[in-house]
């Protein structure tokens, strides 16, 4: 799936003013300017304004020209696949804290990790390849709050067991990160998607 990273705070702004919103939701089947300003109920100065906007920062995109009678209409859509934005332009720079029990700390780990892949995974659909991850999910209930503590060190002592048998100083690096966090209480309606 395509992804469109967006790493600056101005493209983040671009897109957060509700107008804006609503027409990257809309735009995601392709459309012109004047479908648009009929069904939103605008003027079609004001919402080439807006359009204009979300295209310099590359949020949407051209399908196509068509002639239409004198002029030529713009179809426009928003770029494919999701959007994702790095976490530091949203939250500024986590503080680096290297406490592994420290909420912060797996926040800024998390942003981490979503703003490398996102890049990547931009460069690889660029490239017309597939970027190998892996993910490993699973769900651990603790009886009590320090077995927390015993958790991670036996966890940490069986990967780098793991990591000493396939770790090759000429290989191709990989960054692992194993996470935990209390399950989200789940609310009505929620439990069965």
């Amino acid at each position: 799936m395509a992804i469109t990273y967006v790493e600056s705070p101005d493209r983040v702004r671009i897109a957060l003013s509700p107008v804006r919103r609503d027409l990257l939701k809309r735009l995601r089947t392709p459309s012109s300017a004047s479908q648009l300003a009929t069904e939103l109920e605008l003027s079609r100065q004001r919402l080439n304004y807006h359009l204009k906007a979300l295209e310099k920062a590359g949020l949407v995109e051209l399908v196509e020209e068509r002639p239409r009678r004198g002029f030529v209409e713009r179809i426009l859509r928003t770029r494919p696949g999701a959007l994702v934005v790095d976490p530091t332009v949203v939250t500024g720079e986590f503080t680096k804290i290297h406490d592994q029990y420290a909420a912060e700390h797996l926040v800024g780990v998390a942003a981490t990790t979503v703003r490398d892949v996102a890049r990547m995974q931009a460069g690889a659909a660029r490239a017309d390849k597939r970027l190998l991850t892996f993910t490993l999910e699973t769900e651990v209930r603790f009886a009590q709050p320090g077995d927390v503590h015993a958790f991670t060190e036996e966890l940490a002592a069986a990967v780098r067991q793991v990591v000493e048998r396939y770790d090759c100083a000429d290989g191709r690096p990989y960054r692992m990160v194993a996470l935990g966090h209390p399950a989200p209480a789940v609310t009505q309606g929620e439990s069965d998607e």
